[in-house]
């Protein structure tokens, strides 16, 4: 596995994510894990912003016209994105993902992936320590299976990272070329 050395810096993420329309429809992007229109991310956004659906016609365009003029070329400029504006198409690209790690929370209980790993970590290692060291109730348990145990628990813990960044990483597994990047090669 080769480590990248192209990381956005924290500064142009933070100036990415400064922005509530840009933060909307990187969110929006992610989700849909492909190929969208700016005309659908336009509605999805206006949708956001005023909580209607279908949003009011003059929203949508003016979030469009933001997207278009704005936000797009910002976003491709910096490679978090692939925008062709024949085709008026926009997909997630390499530096997603750097803004990604920013924004990154488990949605439920509105802790980072960081923080949920690092719990569990301090707690696996806490209640094999107390069982190793005799404490009551805990000793009776076998080492063996609470270690099994706290490993349980991060696997299904990546495993259902997984799952919500099944997109990002089957484009990362492919890659991360495809779609737009394909119809400019031809």
């Amino acid at each position: 596995m080769k480590l990248r050395t192209d990381v956005l810096p924290a500064e142009q993420v933070y100036t990415i994510l400064a922005n509530e329309r840009r933060r909307h429809a990187l969110e929006h992007l992610g989700s849909v894990g492909g190929v969208v229109t700016v005309h659908e991310l336009s509605a999805l956004v206006a949708g956001r912003e005023t909580g209607e659906s279908p949003p009011p016609k003059r929203c949508r365009e003016s979030v469009y016209t933001s997207l278009v003029q704005t936000h797009l070329p910002k976003l491709e400029e910096l490679g978090v994105i692939e925008y062709d504006r024949e085709s008026q198409t926009i997909e997630m690209s390499r530096h997603a993902r750097d803004v990604a790690l920013y924004t990154e929370v488990v949605a439920s209980v509105g802790v980072t992936w960081s923080e949920l790993y690092r719990a569990l970590g301090v707690a696996s290692l806490t209640v094999l320590l107390a069982a190793l060291l005799g404490v009551p109730l805990v000793s009776a348990v076998d080492p063996v299976l609470l270690t099994s145990l706290g490993l349980a628990l991060f696997a299904a813990a990546s495993a259902y990272q997984l799952w919500i960044n099944r997109f990002s990483v089957l484009r990362q597994l492919r890659g991360g070329r495809s779609g737009i990047a394909g119809l400019r090669r031809r």
